[in-house]
């Protein structure tokens, strides 16, 4: 079969592939450091060190030793590092004695960090392919909801529609939270971490969540409401502020059928012809899609390598089968009780849905994707999709919700803290809240987290335990995301009655 008759799906799957086996041969090594650092005022030189025995940090005025590093201290030393001021760095001397044995020493460092390979030099592909996905993903949100809303033509209709699709939402929510804390507390994988795992991953992320941890996180359900309107809608668009660019596109929608056809109509067809035309260019920047999932997953698994995985197996483990399970039987059984329609069409009609998620790690980068395959794959017409799956990509975050839970329980079981039922409730009412708040880009859910830990007093730096693998697990959570917005909006298409049905509002493939 030649390149130009793959389908889509297949093209990102051998680059998933490929870019795995591309990241894994060229690895960035936890044996190499960039150091730059300053020869004079105008000129700066960069040396790669690699195989030491020891690195020193010296204080250049009272040649007192700061700090001392051995050969596996990689990431210790870029976390102090990262910790010095840039005055520090100046007066320090980094003394480094390779395995040959000859010392090399550095004054005015600037920077050090690891010494970047092909597999990551190559990320922007990836990020410039996620940018184009978040470039379209605004103003199709803006014009599909306005013709959608101005379509129903009812306020009650709207209303009656929103709230049965928030209700579905929640019964997602819920039950993803639900089958977390099942696997987890079956196989209770804090308790098979060992006491030496558990001291290496604290010293080696423990700086990377240094700063979060200080940030005040809360949840507040007054502010969440004010939010959703915006003082300035223009400003709330720059911002992807999803729900905000929902409230607006509803409220025009809605006024748009409270006023003459005359007056109406050329803008809810001018919105349409916007609407139809993001579609066409979700299709055009789909044909690099490939190449950017190649740059990602190469980028992933060139940074980050497979050691940590095995590290932390039982508790990747739990969560994938949680994952498979939440995505396999509860959304499989709700699209065939409430839509109506059998789960393996409905998962084949969201494979590039479920691939983009993956790659991306976004669930507003894979929003247009999203409505693109639910309209032509699995008959949801516009007016639906247009309205669902936005306030899904916003409110609705099954694999999110989820891993904050499974998260949370794990946490608590390595450091040996008994989460009774009520504390396990309190993580259920924690995560749905904090899962509504949640930005759909990639690695928020790690400032989510924090609220859930402090909801039952688990230590926020347990966080480091688990950050390692959360970039991959992100990227499986995502999946999960855009999966239960694409069943909801499969079942409001059959609650409604027009699921299947011919799409007046449809462009042709």
């Amino acid at each position: 079969m030649s390149a130009k008759k793959l389908k889509l799906h297949h093209k990102i799957l051998l680059a998933l592939v490929l870019g795995a086996i591309f990241g894994a041969l060229f690895n960035i090594s936890k044996y190499k450091l960039e150091i730059t650092y300053r020869i004079d005022k105008r000129e700066a030189a960069t040396e790669v060190v690699e195989r030491w025995k020891q690195i020193e940090f010296v204080d250049a005025e009272t040649k007192a030793v700061k700090a001392t590093f051995g050969a596996e201290d990689q990431l210790r030393i870029l976390s102090y590092v990262g910790k010095m001021s840039a005055a520090d760095k100046s007066r320090m001397i980094v003394n480094v004695t390779p395995e040959t044995g000859e010392q090399l020493s550095f004054a005015n460092v600037r920077k050090i960090e690891k010494v970047k390979t092909i597999a990551v030099l190559i990320k922007p592909i990836g990020t410039l392919f996620i940018r184009l996905l978040m470039f379209v993903a605004i103003p199709l949100v803006l014009s599909s909801l306005l013709v959608g809303a101005a379509s129903l033509g009812d306020i009650k209709k709207v209303g009656s529609i929103g709230s049965k699709t928030v209700g579905f939402y929640l019964i997602t929510i819920v039950s993803a939270i639900a089958m977390g804390l099942l696997m987890v507390n079956t196989i209770q994988p804090g308790t098979r971490l060992s006491t030496d795992a558990r001291e290496k991953l604290m010293v080696n992320f423990e700086a990377n969540i240094a700063d979060k941890i200080q940030e005040e996180t809360s949840i507040d359900l007054i502010d969440l409401l004010m939010r959703i309107v915006p003082t300035n809608p223009v400003e709330a668009m720059s911002r992807g502020d999803m729900l905000a660019v929902i409230f607006f596109a509803l409220m025009l929608g809605v006024s748009l059928t409270m006023v003459s056809k005359q007056k109406s109509e050329p803008v809810i067809r001018f919105f349409d012809g916007v609407s139809d035309t993001m579609i066409r260019m979700v299709e055009l920047i789909l044909v690099i899609a490939p190449y950017g999932v190649f740059a990602l997953i190469s980028a992933v698994v060139g940074e980050f390598g497979f050691d940590i995985l095995q590290t932390l197996a039982w508790y990747v483990g739990t969560l994938l089968i949680a994952y498979a399970l939440h995505q396999f039987i509860t959304l499989g059984l709700l699209v065939r009780v409430f839509g109506g329609m059998n789960p393996a069409t409905f998962f084949r009609g969201i494979k590039d849905v479920m691939l983009i998620a993956f790659s991306s790690s976004s669930s507003a980068a894979t929003l247009p994707v999203n409505m693109d395959c639910c309209q032509k794959n699995l008959g949801v017409p516009k007016k639906i999709t247009s309205f669902v799956l936005p306030l899904g990509a916003t409110i609705n975050m099954d694999g999110t919700s989820m891993y904050q839970a499974v998260a949370a329980v794990f946490i608590a079981q390595v450091y040996g803290i008994d989460l009774n039922l009520g504390a396990q409730l309190t993580i259920i009412l924690t995560a749905v809240l904090a899962s509504i708040g949640t930005a759909p880009v990639p690695g928020v859910g790690i400032v989510m987290l924090i609220i859930v830990l402090r909801s039952v007093n688990i230590p926020e730096e347990g966080i480091a335990l688990i950050l390692g693998v959360d970039r991959f697990l992100d990227m499986c959570r995502t999946v999960l995301n855009v999966s239960g917005d694409a069943a909801v909006t499969v079942i409001m298409a059959k609650q409604e009655g027009v699921l299947g049905k011919p799409d007046p509002d449809a462009i042709d493939a």
